[in-house]
């Protein structure tokens, strides 16, 4: 991957967890434990993905 690339998966991935985030709120409102469950289970997943961008980033030219 070339840095463009690894900027751009960047963007998307944190596009994709404020959007998350978001909807946990609203799961969080009207109850739905497990749901907000599984959401943070995908968050955690998403945030170790960007650790692996930004490492990818530093040690691209």
């Amino acid at each position: 991957m070339d840095r463009k690339q690894i900027e751009r998966e960047m963007e998307e991935v944190k596009y994709d967890y404020m959007n998350l985030q978001h909807d946990i709120e609203k799961l969080e409102v009207t109850g739905h434990a497990k749901q907000v469950e599984q959401s943070e289970e995908r968050l955690a997943r998403m945030e170790e993905r960007l650790r692996e961008l930004r490492l990818m980033l530093a040690n691209t030219p």
